[in-house]
């Protein structure tokens, strides 16, 4: 028989939660999305003691209070999903805040098993747990553990085993007084009337969260069958509790779970003296600092890209010389006809193009791990704050528009930790304008062609030029059709943290590996597409139009065949739109194919430059295909890098934009970045015209 266990990995947010989840899996995960909802989840399994792990790492949440998207989602996958074990990851640095979360897992029914991260932290800051005392008095397994070097890890696993051998439910909660339990027990009573709902739901958890007014809890009291009993007795109760004590009924359970978590803090916690102050203390004398806090931020930036750029380059190189090895093998072994057509010119010039530049997608999500994992990430939020204020940004905006700069799914799903919902719709709608991975090889395509030598700074203008727009649209939101002010900025700033090897070399993989995926599974059957509609129909010529090569071949003079092939007439219909913009019509194809992918830009402009060829040319590479080009020139080339920044995201950014906001948003979002995108291209183009750039 298969013995498989299921883990929910949960806990507040900056605990090591996603270390301790990289320790056990290893390399076995996955990333999808929870049914239903665009809230990223991870699933992992590792085998251990003859048993197969299934470990689902849950959002960091604070509590099961259900206010936001990820609370919703980590309290209704264990409820309906019932793990056989939860292990609640605590911070050993903060372990009273921590409790509280713990406590309703507790409440849940479910067994749990807390795992005392970051202990090595909590002895530098001279906090010493006794996990022996803790596991007493709160009735759960305890386990100290150091995800960063996966110590601990293994004696957490044997305690989840264990408790699942024993198959035994937590049964053991808090008290909340004589007075308040009577009324807790007064609507479990009636609760328990309905055997089904008794089945579905742990009653002695909907009890108290009937008294906080949890109004997620409420709408399932709707499937009660005795529902507007259960209504009339909580109402009753309610306004006891209230009466009685003199405020909110939430306030006094809030209060009864802090005050146990106390008394198991002062029983299980030493806190020896430490006179020193700690290194996050030091640093962020300097780092939060008013005066230097923003312009080192902005030289942090600065230093991020330079090095991608320039630590990209040979790399890059490497890989163009390699596609264009490939072509020419193909041209030597593949005879004359549609089929090296479609190999050279739409495989290899199409995805080869595109590969060329993982090292740049390597390089900078590196560094973003890297600032990511230090905790260096949530001080920029904290230092953009007061100045996100004034263009009427939350500063927990700024969280969801750095992710952009990898991909705008992530970021655009990120924004609903945001509470306000105006708040939210004006992140989701400027979060675009962060230039992604994806945009950036069609920048360094560009730049590399027209701007040698300066293609960096080229470059990060158009990265900058993206965050300026981006605040002045949120501006232009909240002055007219999004009205109102800005709910306070409260985050936690994590302690500073050595980031590991491992880690960052989890997240560089992930994400090149979905660069890759992408590769495969989108931009290989776009190219062979895009080489379809710029090779078809194929025109029939008379004598004058045809010309004899050497070997007595017949062939078509490229530029007219691709002129009147599906591509060059749809690019004709669009040239009087795009004309005064600077683009012609093979510029506006692969301007429009990037809608879909912006990568896919690279990609036609592969394809097309390829096609437009001779034979000679073909081991060129694309940068010198466009410096041929008469109609390219460096205004040309930058008022495309503009264009793909603001223009409409791709169509994945799209679909997450539209759970996020719903279809009324997406569709005025789509019309504004056009209308955008058009305008500051159009001054740009013709203001560099009449000052002969």
């Amino acid at each position: 028989m298969k013995k498989m266990i299921t883990i929910a990995l949960a806990g507040n947010p900056n605990t090591g939660k996603t270390t301790i989840f990289n320790s056990m899996t290893g390399s076995h995960q996955k990333v999808g999305n929870y049914a239903g909802v665009t809230v990223e989840k991870r699933e992992g399994r590792c085998r251990y003691r003859g048993y197969d792990l299934h470990i689902y790492d849950l959002p960091g949440i604070y509590s099961l209070t259900a206010y936001s998207m990820d609370e919703v989602v980590a309290r209704d996958f264990i409820i309906e999903e019932k793990p056989d074990v939860v292990i609640d990851v605590i911070d050993a640095t903060n372990i009273a805040r921590n409790l509280y979360l713990c406590l309703q897992f507790q409440e849940l029914n479910v067994p749990v098993v807390a795992a005392l991260n970051l202990n090595d932290e909590a002895l530098a800051q001279g906090i010493d747990i006794d996990e022996k005392m803790l596991a007493e008095i709160i009735k759960i397994p305890v386990v100290k553990t150091v995800g960063i070097n996966g110590k601990g890890i293994s004696g957490l696993l044997d305690q989840v085993i264990d408790l699942v051998q024993k198959k035994e439910r937590a049964t053991y909660t808090i008290s909340y007084g004589d007075e308040l339990e009577e009324d807790v027990q007064a609507i479990i009573t009636e609760l328990v009337k309905d055997k089904d709902f008794a089945l579905r739901y742990p009653l002695r958890w909907c009890a108290i969260r009937l008294i906080e007014k949890d109004a997620r809890v409420r709408e399932l009291i709707g499937e009660h069958a005795s529902r507007d009993s259960v209504v009339r007795v909580v109402e009753a109760r309610l306004t006891r509790i209230e009466e009685h004590f003199g405020r909110e009924a939430s306030l006094v359970v809030a209060e009864q779970r802090y005050g146990y978590i106390h008394g198991a803090v002062s029983e299980a916690v030493l806190h020896a003296p430490v006179n020193k102050e700690t290194f996050t203390e030091v640093l962020d004398k300097v780092l939060l600092d008013r005066t230097v806090g923003l312009p080192v931020f902005i030289f942090i930036l600065w230093a991020v890209f330079q090095m991608t750029f320039q630590l990209s380059v040979y790399p890059m190189l490497w890989i163009e010389a390699f596609f264009g090895w490939i072509g020419s093998l193909s041209i030597a072994f593949i005879p004359e006809g549609m089929l090296r057509s479609l190999v050279v010119d739409g495989v290899i010039a199409g995805v080869g193009g595109v590969l060329s530049f993982i090292p740049l997608i390597v390089f900078l999500f590196m560094f973003i791990s890297i600032l990511e994992d230090t905790g260096y990430m949530a001080r920029a939020a904290f230092i953009m704050d007061k100045f996100l204020h004034i263009f009427g940004l939350h500063g927990q905006s700024f969280l969801p528009m750095i992710l952009g700069f990898g991909c705008s799914v992530p970021a655009v799903m990120a924004a609903r930790t945001l509470k306000n919902t105006r708040d939210r719709i004006i992140t989701v709608m400027v979060t675009p304008f962060m230039s992604c991975g994806a945009k950036l090889p069609v920048y360094m395509l560009l730049a590399g062609a027209f701007f040698v030598g300066n293609s960096g700074n080229v470059v990060l203008s158009i990265y900058v030029i993206g965050v300026f727009l981006a605040l002045l649209s949120s501006l232009f939101f909240r002055k007219t059709i999004l009205r109102g002010d800005s709910t306070p900025f409260v985050m936690e700033l994590p302690p500073y943290r050595m980031p590991t090897l491992k880690g960052i070399l989890w997240h560089v993989r992930e994400k090149t590996f979905r660069y890759l995926k992408k590769a495969g599974l989108v931009l290989l059957p776009a190219s062979i597409l895009i080489w379809a509609v710029t090779t078809f129909p194929r025109p029939v010529l008379d004598k004058a139009e045809v010309i004899q090569i050497e070997e007595n071949v017949q062939v078509v003079k490229k530029q007219e065949a691709l002129s009147q092939s599906y591509a060059g007439q749809l690019g004709r219909m669009m040239e009087p739109v795009l004309l005064p913009i600077g683009f012609d019509w093979k510029i506006g194809i692969a301007a429009i194919t990037g809608f879909a992918a912006k990568e896919m830009v690279v990609s036609t402009l592969g394809v097309l430059y390829s096609v437009d060829a001779d034979e000679d040319e073909k081991n060129d590479t694309l940068r010198d295909a466009l410096r041929r080009d008469p109609h390219f020139s460096p205004l040309v080339a930058y008022v495309l890098m503009l264009f793909m920044l603001i223009v409409v995201p791709c169509f994945a950014s799209m679909a997450a934009i539209y759970a996020e906001i719903g279809g009324r948003w997406l569709c005025f979002s789509v019309v504004f970045w056009l209308v955008l995108a058009w305008g500051v291209c159009f001054v740009v183009y013709q203001a560099g015209r009449i000052f002969g750039l």
